[in-house]
């Protein structure tokens, strides 16, 4: 499979990945714990079936030291036991995010509460931020079906 652009050599996809790769420098120095971060940019990555972020994210995050079993589980979040409780708000969020179009008024306020319970203002905004950006992230490499398997942890550092 090849891609039906080339996002690193065409001049303006080249130059708006940089200000998207800034923005995510941003949400990398943030104190939202690392894992979280991962954790939604996978299971956004997967609502949006964005092959190449389900295999960025999956290695970045094992690269980190993240295990198999969770990895594995994220698709399957709510029946699995081996996430936190602010991990699965952080979760639930990425999918109501993700799947804004789906429901009538967007993200539900009991969902923005569960998880204002375990992360203060600036990690919250560092989620809807996050969020935002993965999904920026899937929807244009759906687009030009960017192919996946052969990223590198760390690649784009």
């Amino acid at each position: 499979m090849e891609a039906r652009l080339n996002v690193f050599t065409n001049p303006v996809t080249a130059k708006f990945g940089k200000h998207l790769i800034a923005a995510g420098k941003v949400l990398a120095d943030s104190t939202l714990p690392f894992a979280t971060q991962e954790l939604v940019k996978l299971r956004a990555s997967q609502i949006n079936g964005c092959g190449f972020c389900v295999d960025m994210h999956t290695k970045d995050a094992a690269h980190a030291g993240e295990t198999a079993t969770r990895l594995n589980l994220v698709a399957a979040w709510r029946e699995a036991t081996v996430f936190t409780d602010a991990e699965r708000a952080a979760l639930e969020l990425a999918e109501e995010g993700t799947r804004i179009a789906d429901a009538a008024g967007g993200v539900p306020d009991e969902v923005w509460a569960n998880a204002a319970k375990y992360y203060d203002e600036d990690q919250l905004a560092a989620l809807v931020c996050g969020i935002a950006l993965i999904n920026a992230f899937n929807r244009a490499n759906v687009m030009i079906q960017q192919p996946a398997g052969g990223y590198q942890p760390g690649q784009f550092s």
